[in-house]
């Protein structure tokens, strides 16, 4: 199937990577899949990409914890380049991209962030919603830059946050709405 061409870049489990290659196997996603990178070897991300047929690349990220090393982010940037991606998604992608990445895709790298941004950057937002007293979270496809999730906001999504909350069962709703709203607005990207 022919379409815009999208890199994923995870570092997890990939439950975001396959509601995207779902949608694209039931051809209502006008969207193919060049590749699927991961920072961490043996990430579930990569095996969901080889279960699609889709070509799995893990590229070691370097002695930095929350970004890449320079070479590590230009070897990113190759492969990229190498699967002929337009646009790229990154499906629980634990680290800050810089300069040679959003030099490379300037304004064509999105991500989803389990909150209504800018409320509770960072980690473990739906943890940080609840402590705050929130009544309503949700998640957030933003623009990727320099900053953590400070991106351009693109679309966003509402999750109540119910009286029996508990963090994992409100992150377990999130995910859900997660899976619904990250097709729709890489769809929206495919028109």
């Amino acid at each position: 199937m022919a379409g815009l061409r999208i890199g994923i870049l995870g570092s997890g489990k990939g439950s975001n990577c396959r509601a995207i290659l779902e949608r694209i196997r039931d051809d209502s996603l006008g969207a193919e899949v060049g590749v699927v990178i991961a920072d961490v070897e043996n990430a579930g991300i990569l095996e969901i990409a080889k279960e699609f047929g889709v070509p799995a690349v893990y590229l070691p990220p370097g002695t930095f914890r929350t970004k890449l090393e320079p070479g590590a982010e230009h070897a990113l940037v190759d492969a990229l380049r190498g699967a002929g991606v337009e646009l790229v998604v990154l499906a629980g992608y634990m680290r800050v991209l810089k300069s040679p990445m959003l030099d490379a895709f300037p304004h064509r790298i999105i991500n989803i962030h389990p909150s209504l941004l800018p409320k509770f950057p960072g980690l473990e937002a739906w943890k940080q919603a609840l402590a705050a007293g929130e009544r309503v979270t949700g998640c957030t496809v933003h623009y990727v830059d320099a900053g953590i999730d400070s991106g351009g906001i693109i679309a966003q999504r509402e999750v109540p946050i119910l009286p029996n909350d508990t963090p994992p069962s409100l992150h377990a709703r999130i995910q859900i709405a997660e899976r619904e709203l990250y097709p729709e607005v890489i769809a929206q990207f495919c028109r």
